[in-house]
């Protein structure tokens, strides 16, 4: 779907040649008295409509408009989640329809009482995921959604920024989406690196691809553990935008990149054992953000790293009871071989010490214990730095991605001993999502760190499966807060490193 921001006041919006005009209405009282307001308030005052969000008034060729169908969508106060539920009724409306030019309109929204930033960012993410369709294994085309849709304002103003921002997050969700739809057999670790090369062709971008004797000679024994009950060879993914002076220390992302999970010798029991293809959208959302990044071009240092294998179940694969030597020398007893994706992460997290990071956010759909935790609304944050938690936790809310700080105590590390290693890489079923995050924290001991858990978040189930993209939107709005004041989001230890 192409977009485009328009400067177009309420007397204009009704004479714009559209095959849907969506205008978002605000529970404020209406001024004005041109004709298409007047039409609002009369079917406010019939009660016909209520100006809430989710709430819809629909009319085929109106008088005295230029658009074939028009759509009253209610906003409510005209918060940035509300023009954001409203426009997922709205366009779920047009579903299946032939609309191909589509105008929404928020010239009738408060400009004086509202964050039109905020509103204009929320339009363009709910509108962006309306019209995302996969087709990429699919014989016939996926019936095409609207094929332009503007954006009207009653003036442009500062929203231009806003726009192209919340444009380019959209195009890093959608590859984020796209990658973690496609089926293991499409999404290989060799394809993953095909596709962060692909990234490379973009201005400040750089990839590098580590195959296994790389990775051996590393010395990532955790990570090749994992890979080892597999044919398809592993890789593991160095991407690098630097987009400030080389002495800037970059922030580092580590997506675990688990393109399909069995569950290797504790294999997953058959139901929904599909949706093991979704294990590697922590390194699809990596990929996203640097999609974004290539498009803004902000003043950061940012590097990616990808681990990416699958976990397979051969007579190579893992054992329970294995003991394995990671890249930082710490030894790890191997209880379930399910808990593959912290086994590949912790090499990530020791390689990412090299960059002398800011920061370190490692993503992964890690545990089902934190599905059950915190559902599919809100992501788990875990985090060794206050800064950087706060930091995470006001993207998420800005982006409307939000995420949840979740405990670190040192008692939950209990469990996690064990006669023969270091580290257990499993403790007991009792808060399973910390004692995870827990382990992840033994390797990232040198640099601020948070870990998001996205596992309730990353995609959703039923009829509406597929990727959702996430937490890409709030990675992003992290990054920018960054490469606009970059003392933000840092512990003052770190600042004074």
């Amino acid at each position: 779907m192409d977009f485009e921001l328009k400067t177009l006041s309420r007397p204009r919006t009704a004479s714009e040649r559209c095959d849907a005009l969506i205008v978002l209405v605000p529970a404020a009282a209406l001024t004005q008295n041109d004709r298409l307001t007047g039409l609002i308030g009369q079917a406010i005052k019939a009660r016909h409509f209520e100006p809430e969000p989710g709430k819809l008034l629909q009319a085929y060729k109106s008088p005295g408009l230029q658009a074939t169908r028009l759509i009253l969508a209610g906003v409510g106060g005209a918060s940035a989640r509300q023009v954001r539920a409203a426009l997922q009724a709205a366009m779920g409306a047009l579903k299946g329809s032939a609309a191909q030019k589509v105008i929404v309109s928020l010239s009738w929204l408060p400009a004086e009482t509202v964050d039109m930033a905020a509103c204009v960012q929320a339009a363009v993410a709910a509108c962006a995921d309306a019209a995302y369709t996969y087709s990429h294994t699919k014989s016939k085309p996926t019936p095409s959604a609207p094929q332009r849709l503007v954006l009207g304002v009653g003036a442009q103003g500062s929203l231009r920024k806003a726009f192209d921002t919340a444009l380019a997050t959209a195009h890093g969700v959608d590859l984020a989406r796209e990658w973690g739809n496609r089926p293991p057999n499409h999404a290989t670790p060799t394809l993953l690196a095909r596709a962060a090369r692909q990234l490379a062709r973009s201005k400040r971008v750089r990839v590098e691809v580590l195959g296994p004797r790389e990775v051996a000679r590393l010395g990532m024994g955790s990570f090749m553990a994992v890979a080892r009950g597999s044919e398809e060879p592993l890789r593991f993914i160095v991407l690098r935008y630097n987009g400030a002076p080389r002495s800037q220390a970059p922030v580092v992302l580590v997506g675990k990149g688990i393109t399909f999970d069995t569950g290797g010798i504790s294999i997953k029991p058959a139901p929904e054992m599909d949706e093991m293809k979704f294990d590697m959208c922590g390194a699809a959302s990596v990929l996203g953000v640097f999609r974004t990044l290539a498009e803004l071009q902000p003043a950061l240092n940012v590097v990616g790293l990808i681990p990416a294998c699958e976990n397979m179940p051969d007579g190579r694969a893992l054992k329970p009871g294995d003991v394995v030597r990671s890249m930082s020398g710490q030894t790890i007893e191997i209880l379930n071989t399910d808990a593959e994706g912290r086994l590949i992460l912790c090499d990530a997290l020791t390689y990412a010490e090299r960059f002398k990071p800011r920061a370190v956010v490692d993503i992964a759909t890690l545990t089902g214990a934190c599905v059950i935790a915190l559902g599919s609304a809100r992501s788990g944050m875990f985090s060794s730095d206050d800064a950087l938690a706060q930091a995470l936790s006001r993207a998420g809310e800005e982006a409307l991605d939000p995420c949840w700080r979740m405990p670190l105590d040192d008692d939950y590390a209990e469990g996690l001993k064990t006669h023969f290693a270091d580290v257990a890489n499993v403790a007991g079923r009792a808060a399973g999502s910390v004692t995870a995050a827990k382990f992840l924290q033994r390797f990232a001991t040198r640099y601020p760190w948070a870990h998001l858990d996205i596992a309730g978040t990353a995609w959703k189930g039923g009829a509406a499966k597929g990727a959702t993209g996430r937490p890409v939107g709030l990675l992003v709005r992290y990054l920018l807060a960054q490469a606009e004041s970059p003392g933000a989001g840092v512990s003052p230890r770190r600042r004074k490193a």
